[in-house]
C-alpha cells in the first residue's frame, strides 16, 4: 500500500448522525493522499455500523473500535496515533469538519520548512443562528514561523489540538501523548507542544470547522459546556496544575506568568457569567476549589485583566458570595456597581466599605473606571427591575431602580426613555425617574408590547429593552437587568395586522437582561412571512427598484 502523507483521526462516541459529515470533509480534501482514521471510543448506537459502512466506500478509511469506553478524547487519539501510518498527524472530533484545503495547506507548510508542528486558522460556526467567526483572529492573523513558544506566549490561548498537524517523529521523539483518565486534555498536551517543540508555523488560512452548540441540552453537551458541575471546575482546575508543573519541568517558569493571564482571562471568565445563576452551595464549592489555585498565580496576571474581572475575582477569594453574583452581572458591558466608597484620599472601592486589606484596596480600587470623569455615552450606570407587573393582554408595569455611583445625573428627577426595537422601528417609552438617596433614582413605566411597530411579515427574534438616559444634550443606553428569576408571560397580540406570541422572561445567561421574544402565528407565519421572504431577495429586491425608477 502507499504510505499516506497525512493520516487524520476523527474519534467518535455516540455520533452516528454526525460521522458521516466529518469523514465527507476529508474525503473532499484537495490533497487525496491521506488515512481516516475511525477511532470509536466503544459506541452503543449506530455508529459502528455507519463507521463500516464508511470504510467500505473508501480504502482509504479504517475502522477502530476501543474494547471498552475511555470516557474521554484522549484514549482513542492515542489509539490512532499507534496504527497511523503517515509521517503527519492531524486530529477531528466527529462533529466538525475540515475545510476542504486543511491538509494541503498545512502539509505545504511543513514541506516548506521543518518544523515540529503546522496550524491555522479555526472557524467558529454556531449551531443555533449560523453565525461564523474565527476563533482567536489576533493569533492567526498572519504566516509566521516562531522558535518556539516564547516568542509569542498568546499562543498559549490557543489550545486546540484539532488546529494543528503535528510531524510524528516530533511527538515520538518526546513520547508526546494526549493524557488519560482527565477532562480538559487538549489544554496539557498544547501547552507540551508549545513548550517542547523546536519551531512551529502559523498559517492564516482555515484548518477547522468548529461546530458550537452553547445552549445543547446539559446531559448532551461538550465538556466546554457543563460548566454547571463542580467536578468540571475540579477537573480544569487538575489540569491546569499540570500544565504549571510540566512548566517548571520543562525549565520555562518565565511562562508562568503569560500562562496565568490565560487561564483567569478564559477559563475562569467561562465561569463568571454563570456565577449569578448558582445557589450558595455550589459556590461555596466553587470557591473551596478555585480560591487555593488563585492563591498561587502571579500578581502580573491579575493586574493585565479588566477592572471589572479583577473585582469578581477578589470579591471570591473574600468569600463575598453575594457580591459575586452583583459584580459578575455586569462582566463585557458597562455596568456600575450599586455603591461606591471612598478613602480619606478620595480612591474609589467598590462596595459599601473601603477594603480592610492590601490587596482588597488594590483589586477593588475603581479609580480606573473614570466613574466621574469619562464621557457620558460610556458612562458606568447600573438599571434593575425591582418590580415587574403583568397588566391586561401584553401590557407590562416596570418599577426601575438606576444607580450612579459616579453622580452624573443631576440633583432631582430624571427624564429617561425605555427603548425597544423589534423590527426596523424603535419603540421609546418615556418615563420620570425619582431621587431616593444620592446616586439612587427609581421610577415605573409602563409597557405596552401591542404598541411595537412590527413589518407587514411580523417579526421574529428576541431583544433586549435597554434604559435611555439624556444629560446636557448628550445621550446614553445601557442594559435593564431583570430579576434572576420569575415565571415567563405569554400573550397572543395582534400588532399592525400581524399575529404574534409574545414571551417575557428573564434571560437566565450572561447579565440577566429582560428578555422580549416574538414568534409570528396563524396567519403571519403560514402566509405573510413565506410570502415576504421569497420577493425580499437580492434578485426581487433590484427588479423592484428597476420598475420604480422607470415610472419616475
Amino acid at each position: 500500500m502507499t504510505t499516506p502523507d497525512v493520516t487524520v483521526t476523527v474519534i467518535v462516541y455516540n455520533d452516528a448522525a454526525r460521522l458521516p459529515r466529518a469523514v465527507a470533509s476529508l474525503r473532499a480534501q484537495t490533497h487525496e493522499n491521506i488515512e481516516i482514521v475511525i477511532s470509536d471510543d466503544h459506541s452503543t448506537d449506530d455508529t459502528p455500523e455507519v463507521a463500516r459502512r464508511l470504510a467500505a466506500q473508501d480504502s482509504r478509511v479504517r475502522y477502530l473500535r476501543l474494547p471498552e469506553n475511555s470516557g474521554g478524547c484522549s484514549a482513542p487519539r492515542n489509539r490512532a496515533i499507534d496504527i497511523a501510518r503517515a509521517p503527519y498527524l492531524m486530529f477531528l472530533d466527529s462533529d466538525d469538519e475540515l475545510p476542504p484545503r486543511a491538509v494541503e495547506s498545512l502539509l505545504a507548510a511543513h514541506r516548506e520548512r521543518e518544523v515540529d508542528f503546522t496550524m491555522g486558522a479555526v472557524r467558529r460556526v454556531r449551531v443555533d443562528n449560523g453565525r461564523r467567526t474565527t476563533w482567536m483572529p489576533h493569533l492567526v492573523r498572519e504566516r509566521r514561523t516562531l522558535d518556539g513558544i516564547a516568542a509569542d506566549p498568546r499562543l498559549l490561548f490557543e489550545h486546540l489540538s484539532t488546529s494543528k498537524m503535528y510531524a510524528r517523529a516530533f511527538l515520538d521523539r518526546h513520547h508526546l501523548r494526549f493524557p488519560e483518565g482527565i477532562h480538559y486534555e487538549d489544554q496539557l498536551f498544547s501547552a507540551q507542544a508549545y513548550g517542547l517543540a523546536r519551531a512551529f508555523t502559523i498559517i492564516p488560512e482555515p484548518v477547522y470547522t468548529w461546530y458550537i452548540e452553547p445552549y445543547a441540552d446539559q446531559s448532551s453537551a461538550s465538556i466546554s459546556n457543563q460548566r454547571h458541575k463542580i467536578s468540571n471546575v475540579a477537573d480544569r482546575v487538575h489540569v491546569q496544575r499540570l500544565i504549571d508543573a510540566f512548566l517548571v519541568e520543562s525549565g520555562q517558569p518565565e511562562l508562568r506568568e503569560d500562562k496565568d493571564f490565560k487561564f483567569l482571562k478564559h477559563d475562569f471568565r467561562m465561569y463568571a457569567g454563570d456565577l449569578p445563576y448558582r445557589d450558595d452551595a455550589w459556590l461555596a464549592e466553587f470557591a473551596e476549589i478555585m480560591n487555593p489555585y488563585l492563591d498561587t498565580l502571579a500578581e502580573g496576571a491579575y493586574a493585565r485583566l479588566p477592572r471589572p474581572e479583577r473585582v469578581v475575582l477578589e470579591l471570591l477569594r473574600e468569600g463575598d458570595l453575594d457580591g459575586v453574583r452583583l459584580a459578575a452581572r455586569g462582566l463585557g458591558h458597562p455596568v456600575a456597581p450599586r455603591e461606591v466608597t471612598a478613602d480619606a484620599g478620595g480612591t474609589p472601592y467598590w462596595g459599601g466599605s473601603v477594603p480592610a486589606t492590601g490587596r482588597g484596596r488594590r483589586e477593588l480600587d475603581l479609580t480606573d473606571l473614570e466613574l466621574e470623569t469619562r464621557p457620558f455615552s460610556t458612562a458606568f450606570f447600573r438599571h434593575e427591575i425591582t418590580g415587574l407587573r403583568p397588566g391586561p393582554g401584553a401590557a407590562l408595569t416596570l418599577t426601575v431602580r438606576t444607580y450612579d455611583p459616579g453622580l452624573r445625573l443631576p440633583v432631582g428627577p430624571q427624564r429617561a426613555g425605555l427603548l425597544l426595537s423589534p423590527g426596523r422601528r424603535r419603540l421609546t417609552v418615556p418615563f420620570r425617574l425619582d431621587p431616593v438617596r444620592p446616586g439612587v433614582f427609581e421610577g415605573r413605566v409602563q409597557l405596552d408590547l401591542t404598541r411595537a411597530r412590527l413589518p407587514l411579515q411580523g417579526f421574529e427574534g428576541v431583544r433586549h429593552p435597554q434604559v435611555r438616559l439624556q444629560q446636557q444634550g448628550l445621550a446614553h443606553s445601557g442594559l435593564l437587568l431583570a430579576p434572576l428569576a420569575f415565571p415567563a408571560l405569554t400573550a397572543r397580540v395582534e400588532s399592525g395586522g400581524a399575529a404574534h406570541r409574545i414571551t417575557v422572561e428573564p434571560e437566565g445567561r450572561n447579565p440577566g437582561r429582560l428578555q422580549i421574544r416574538w414568534q409570528p402565528v396563524g396567519v403571519t407565519a403560514r402566509v405573510l412571512r413565506p410570502v415576504v421572504r421569497r420577493i425580499d431577495r437580492p434578485r426581487m429586491r433590484n427588479a423592484f427598484r428597476l420598475v420604480t425608477s422607470a415610472l419616475k
